[in-house]
């Protein structure tokens, strides 16, 4: 698994805008996402994260070179900022059993 994370500094204005065009986008995932979160710092109001869990590199390495602009870009875009991306490789993981 891999795990991207997108992140920007949004105008407090704008971020009803992120939030809207979040739930939107997330009607319809990239096929290879597991999962995605929208976040925002509980420290710095205008710090806003996209974190997305994708299956693989394979996978996230094909969207990417669909040449399509990700999700995710487009939606920091609609909030009129450019996010920064970083990758990493899952290591390890776990989850409560329901």
């Amino acid at each position: 698994m891999v795990m991207t994370i997108l992140e920007a500094e949004v105008d407090p204005e704008k971020a009803t805008l992120l939030e809207t065009t979040y739930k939107q986008a997330i009607e319809h995932l990239d096929v290879g996402i597991v999962q995605t979160f929208l976040l925002q710092s509980s420290k710095t109001a205008g710090l806003w994260q996209i974190v997305t869990l994708w299956e693989s590199r394979e996978a996230l390495e094909t969207m990417r070179q669909s040449g399509e602009t990700p999700g995710g870009v487009l939606i920091f875009r609609a909030a009129e900022v450019e996010p920064l991306l970083s990758i990493f490789g899952v290591v390890a993981h776990a989850e409560a059993s329901t």
